[in-house]
């Protein structure tokens, strides 16, 4: 296994940082978190002009057809910009249709999806906030040839702005809650579908998404019925390596920021980076940051091969979602009262390491997963 990168991988980064260094400063990310849809629609053109969005989607159907690795390298670098808008929720909503999806669905949906003519969410959350399959209670029975689903998702990101939702469904009551479970591509637009944006730490657009007798085509369930689980399980584990990217890329932005801090900051006649309580402070966030790092890529690199990813990828979002958290919190601590101020930018990274802590499981969910593999 080796952790470095080719030559495209690095042209990737090094595009990447530049373009999201000029292309999103902390005022627009700022500015758009407070907006109503949370997005710049001329920012997402530019997006998909460079074909971030089809990265992974297979090029027979209008995608780059490139590794999951790959997109991990631009995720990182999302993350240290504080990207806001619908790019991760779109990208990971592509890949139940890779994984899942009949041949008319993918040429009906990843081109437009790869073109950035369709934005996606993932509807998975509900108010039980498990990940499992116990967890899923919306339900959709069948009438003719439509599903009726009814029933509420809690923090479907960017719900709001979304063309389409893929949603997990109870379809079948049985002995096994896996063989019970279906995913539906469903038209955002559809009747009896209410979306409300929820207030919360992060201001990323996390949304309710209420169904009340919504009716929805037989054509339109992901793989076959009742077997949707084994495909949102996978999904799972790409969403939470890739948001372990995300946060890499945002606890390596905390530190630098934080470190060119305090090598400011004058105290006592000197800069408070001399002070050695100070440096241990930075010493402990980088440790942390560098061994995410490497957790979080061999999680990376064991999905693009398609080995079996489950174990380290739970192992990557516990380690990772609680390391973020740390090292942003000792960051505000580094800057003083300051950092919790508007105007400082660290306070956006600790607000976004709290509210990513709990995207796809947090890390009390993700020590039982890893407790249940060693048989507990």
């Amino acid at each position: 296994m080796n952790f470095d990168f080719t030559r495209e991988q690095k042209l990737i980064r090094d595009s990447a940082s530049e373009f999201l260094k000029a292309e999103c400063p902390k005022d627009l990310v700022r500015e758009l978190e407070e907006s109503e849809d949370g997005y710049s629609p001329e920012l997402w053109q530019k997006i998909t002009e460079l074909g971030w969005i089809g990265l992974n989607i297979p090029e027979d159907y209008g995608g780059m057809g490139m590794d999951f690795l790959d997109l991990v390298i631009v995720l990182e670098e999302t993350g240290y910009n504080l990207l806001p808008g619908p790019f991760f929720s779109t990208v990971l909503g592509a890949f139940p249709i890779i994984y899942g999806g009949t041949e008319e669905q993918k040429n009906k949906y990843l081109p437009e999806i790869s073109e950035g003519k369709l934005k996606l969410a993932l509807a998975i959350t509900e108010p039980t906030a498990a990940f499992d399959p116990l967890g899923i209670l919306v339900e959709a029975s069948l009438e003719g040839d439509d599903f009726i689903i009814n029933g509420t998702k809690l923090f479907v990101e960017n719900a709001n702005i979304a063309d389409f939702l893929i949603c997990s469904v109870r379809t079948k009551q049985d002995e096994r809650p896996e063989d019970e479970i279906s995913l539906f591509i469903i038209d955002s637009n559809t009747p009896g579908i209410s979306i409300t944006v929820v207030p919360t730490i992060g201001l990323d657009m996390q949304c309710e998404v209420n169904f009340i007798d919504v009716r929805v085509p037989k054509a339109n369930i992901l793989g076959r019925l009742n077997e949707g689980w084994g495909i949102l399980k996978r999904t799972l584990e790409v969403a939470a390596t890739g948001k372990c990217a995300e946060m890499l890329g945002g606890m390596k932005a905390s530190i630098e920021m934080t470190n060119e801090y305090l090598k400011r900051r004058i105290a006592y006649g000197r800069p408070i980076a001399l002070f050695q309580v100070v440096q241990h402070y930075l010493a402990d966030v980088w440790v942390k940051a560098e061994t995410a790092g490497n957790i979080t890529y061999e999680a990376a690199w064991m999905i693009s091969e398609g080995l079996p990813s489950a174990v380290k990828a739970s192992v990557a979002k516990a380690w990772v979602g609680k390391g973020f958290a740390y090292v942003s919190e000792r960051c505000v601590q580094l800057h003083g009262a300051i950092g919790m101020t508007r105007e400082q930018d660290i306070g956006l990274y600790y607000r976004r390491a709290k509210a990513w802590d709990l995207a796809f499981g947090d890390e009390i969910y993700h020590r039982e997963l890893l407790a249940r593999e060693l048989g507990y």
